[in-house]
């Protein structure tokens, strides 16, 4: 018999299930190598999701604006039974006349205290040379000033995937559209990610997305009442004491309060150089605002709502603010402790999850056998 007439055809191959030039007889290498295929497959979803690190950072932001929106049409929702759509547009028509209305009214006048922080900070940096070398401190003002410099260009190198303000209007952008459109309807994204998993766990999916939701809004108005508590009492008392650009220290304290354990201290320490450039009663007067404000939003606000949402250690908070900082800039710090928060919920409902299965497998009754 020829070679050709001993060779099977392909059609008797596939009938016969005759082993293939990749087939794996043996059962436990054939165990390993689809081991060893899974382990390949996540290290190149993990180098993937590496490398388009930035895009899910900025669809992240469009999720927790979606939520930002989506709490406000729910507190609307109490008050006016009207359809989710239309509460959706009264809140987002309410945030774009706010906008107009700040800058309308209050735009010039933030522009003239702006274009006076720079030089009055700039005085008080010299004061607090003269201050350290009368005390017998010699500070070279020369040195202090390169270091400065250097300082800043290492933020701008680490705070470079922000892409400067033409890159930062569009990043805000794009989270604002994609928020825009996960608000409207946010069940049928949520639904298209229960579809890919697999249907045993896509009701415990469908838990775990509610539960982050809900902890997501509670920790965004809290977020949101530290602002406008810390940034309307600022500009109010440091006002009636007459204290300069006291409306601008104001704004700049609500915005830098959203970046927890970081904001506060930068807002502070310009409060007070302002201060001390109207005389040391001033400036006493700053710090005794400063503490007063912190210890309201501290021990008054915050426990508030972390008794209704997810409490939050400040060490790991501070710890993720600073890795995000440097991956991510200015955007990484903001949506740090968000990220932190839906993480711990994450996994608190896997290991509640995984508990009552084990549970539940330990209550089922074991056939017995003969």
């Amino acid at each position: 018999m020829s070679d050709q007439e001993k060779r099977p055809d392909t059609e008797t191959v596939i009938e016969e299930g005759l082993a293939g030039p990749t087939d794996i007889s043996d059962p436990r290498v054939r165990s390993e190598v689809r081991r060893a295929m899974v382990w390949m497959g996540v290290a190149l979803l993990f180098g993937l999701a590496i490398f388009v690190s930035g895009s899910l950072l900025v669809i992240f932001g469009g999720i927790v604006f979606a939520a930002l929106i989506d709490g406000g049409a729910r507190l609307l929702g109490r008050v006016l039974p009207i359809g989710r759509g239309l509460r959706v547009a009264i809140i987002l028509v309410a945030a774009l006349a706010f906008l107009l209305w700040m800058m309308q009214f209050a735009g010039s006048q933030v522009a003239q205290q702006a274009a006076q922080l720079p030089a009055t900070i700039e005085g008080q940096f010299y004061k607090g040379l003269a201050w350290l070398r009368g005390h017998g401190i010699n500070v070279d003002g020369g040195d202090v000033r390169k270091l400065a410099q250097q300082a800043m260009g290492g933020i701008g190198q680490v705070t470079r995937a922000v892409g400067g303000l033409i890159g930062g209007l569009t990043t805000l952008f794009l989270i604002v559209v994609l928020g825009i459109y996960f608000a409207i309807e946010p069940d049928i994204y949520r639904r298209g990610v229960a579809w890919i998993l697999p249907a045993d766990r896509r009701d415990e999916f469908e838990r775990t997305a509610q539960e982050m939701g809900r902890s997501l809004r509670r920790l965004l108005f809290g977020r949101l009442l530290g602002m406008g508590v810390e940034g309307i009492a600022t500009w109010i008392m440091l006002e009636l004491y007459g204290v300069p650009m006291a409306f601008l220290l104001g704004l700049i304290t609500a915005l830098l309060a959203a970046l927890p354990n970081i904001g506060a201290p930068i807002s502070g320490a310009l409060m007070i150089m302002v201060g001390f450039s109207g005389g040391t009663d001033m400036g006493i007067f700053t710090i005794i605002v400063y503490a007063l404000v912190q210890t309201i939003d501290g021990y008054v606000i915050v426990p508030i709502i972390a008794r209704k949402t997810v409490d939050l250690p400040p060490a790991l908070v501070l710890a993720a603010q600073l890795v995000m900082g440097v991956l991510f800039g200015i955007l990484g710090l903001a949506l740090a402790d968000p990220m932190v928060a839906m993480i711990k919920v994450w996994l608190e409902r896997t290991a509640k999850h995984n508990q009552e299965e084990q549970e539940n497998g330990a209550g089922t009754p074991q056939r017995a056998t003969a």
